[in-house]
């Protein structure tokens, strides 16, 4: 017997025909590429969309089409995912920061017809223009006075000019919720990137479980500033999660320096703010520099890397909750938060931290498991720690236009590369990536918790843990350190800060002080290129 309920598809056009009616006066706040501050509400957002879909199915954009986007966070991008979407055709997001050529793959792989574009973006546009053989249409996304007149780019189109041209007498189809909606590629740090093509199901099923109070806490009361890019991950949800329930959304366009979030975050009254650990490092340092206070924020989701216990401190200083995010682009991103459960509510300090410091728990809609190097799976006890696996109904089957499936286990569970252990709660740590865990002795050693450790120390502002070879252990952890400016330390007060928090045999045997660390596009520590200028290192006798 099947129940008798109306037949509603989960469709993104949805959330935002819901926020127009109900929450249609409630801000989005964006800096915009020119320079000033831009302001209007969701019903001026819908309205614009709906103009922009008409507009796009001029040039030819429809439900077999893909319209890539190179842009900042900022309320003309955010029009185009609803738009795009909207009218069945796919969101392409580029992450502008890659390589010329991996972008040039990425747009090429996706068969953009429409790209459109920050200003910031022109000179790289006009550099990879001749090798996008697909791209039909070039949409700057300002309007006329800045459009430039000397442009290389064959008959750049205006935005602004795009939806002027158009009403807002537009209804949005009504698609099979399976229908896809956007695509992400994963950065490519080996070998081409992959895509990942979501669907109008994921995507709304992501929404409303990231909302959820033990994930995002996202309500019709928050502000929200996802400093996180809307060109990675769909800014880990948030333009769709912010929307679904009304929250006010401030987007912080390409100022992402510590003065110019600041900025936001107290004078927008921001509630939640979203990001990489590198962002709010700059943050808290700014803040104490300059005795400034964070009077509105609650609560900070981190990702993207380990989050440091001497953050969580700081931020708590601050009033505000530090929340884990673990993820990735194949899962939409998110899978875990590291919420309390109400057992914990009379837990001491130590107890509460110790949480905040794993990765979290799932949330509804995401699976986790163990397997060792056979394929068994592993008990989830805090203790035995192997490969983390995934299954969930925003978790990518396959990747796009890619037939083979050796990311899968032969039971339909995604190998997301990561070592991890889970406790009976749930509660999920990371411990290494699978190609960065230091093998010393035939043990492991987690460059994770050498990290975290590290960088408490009051003179670190970055640290890096990578395995160098070595001719008795195999491999030996290094410490690759940079210091907060100003500040001094030596290679023996850094090892000595190890004595009492880590087994003996995994405290590192050097340390070197750089002036910085590559990261990867997407902000996160890139280990290869670190064991590739280390690789010839002479360890110090007696090492």
């Amino acid at each position: 017997m099947l129940g008798q309920m109306m037949d509603a598809p989960l469709l993104i056009s949805e959330l935002l025909r819901h926020a127009e009616r109900y929450h249609g006066d409630t801000e989005i706040v964006s800096r915009t590429v020119e320079g000033p501050i831009h302001r209007y509400a969701y019903r001026d957002a819908a309205r614009r969309a709906r103009q922009l879909a008409q507009a796009l199915t001029r040039l030819d954009v429809d439900r077999n089409s893909t319209v890539a986007t190179l842009a900042w966070n900022g309320h003309r991008h955010y029009e185009l995912y609803y738009a795009i979407s909207g009218l069945g055709a796919v969101c392409h997001t580029v992450n502008p920061r890659l390589f010329a050529d991996q972008i040039r793959y990425i747009v090429n792989h996706g068969e953009a017809s429409v790209l459109c574009f920050d200003l910031s973006f022109l000179p790289l546009l006009e550099q990879l223009a001749p090798l996008l053989p697909a791209v039909r249409h070039f949409v700057l996304l300002s309007d006329r006075a800045h459009l430039p007149p000397d442009t290389s780019l064959p008959e750049l189109l205006c935005y602004e000019e795009l939806l002027a041209a158009e009403d807002d007498d537009y209804v949005w189809p009504r698609l099979d919720e399976q229908t896809a909606s956007s695509l992400c590629y994963t950065s490519g740090t080996t070998g081409a990137p992959k895509g990942v093509l979501y669907s109008h199901r994921s995507t709304v099923l992501h929404a409303l479980s990231s909302s959820l109070p033990d994930a995002f806490g996202v309500s019709a009361d928050s502000a929200i500033l996802p400093v996180v890019p809307m060109f990675h991950v769909n800014a880990w949800g948030f333009p769709y999660s912010a929307t679904l329930n009304g929250a006010k959304l401030v987007l912080p366009g390409p100022k992402l320096d510590a003065a110019s979030l600041y900025e936001l975050i107290a004078g927008e009254e921001v509630t939640v703010a979203a990001g990489v650990p590198t962002v709010w490092l700059a943050l808290l340092q700014h803040c104490a520099q300059h005795g400034l206070p964070l009077n509105t924020l609650e609560q900070v989701i981190v990702g993207g890397s380990a989050v440091p216990e001497a953050m969580i401190e700081q931020f708590a200083r601050h009033g505000a909750e530090v929340r884990q995010l673990w993820g990735m682009t194949e899962l939409s991103p998110v899978g875990t938060t590291s919420s309390p459960k109400f057992k914990h509510r009379h837990a001491d300090d130590a107890t509460r931290r110790r949480l905040q410091l794993t990765q979290g728990r799932p949330i509804f809609g995401v699976a986790l498991r163990l397997v060792d190097a056979a394929g068994q799976e592993l008990p989830q006890d805090g203790v035995a720690f192997g490969r983390l696996q995934v299954q969930s109904g925003w978790a990518l089957s396959r990747y796009f236009r890619r037939d083979d499936c050796a990311s899968h286990s032969d039971d339909g569970w995604f190998d997301t590369g990561d070592v991890a252990t889970i406790d009976a709660d749930g509660y999920m740590k990371i411990t290494d990536r699978t190609k960065d865990v230091i093998k010393s002795g035939g043990e492991w050693i987690s460059s994770i918790e050498l990290e975290n450790i590290l960088i408490g120390h009051p003179a670190v502002a970055e640290a890096a843990a990578i395995g160098v070879a070595h001719p008795k252990w195999d491999e030996r952890p290094l410490m690759v350190v940079v210091l907060k400016p100003g500040a001094s330390a030596s290679r023996e007060e850094l090892l000595a800060f190890y004595q009492g928090k880590v087994a003996k045999w995994w405290t590192p045997d050097d340390v070197v002080i750089v002036d910085e660390l590559p990261h990867t596009a997407t902000g996160k520590l890139q280990k290869m290129a670190l064991r590739e200028r280390f690789s010839t290192y002479r360890w110090p006798e007696g090492a």
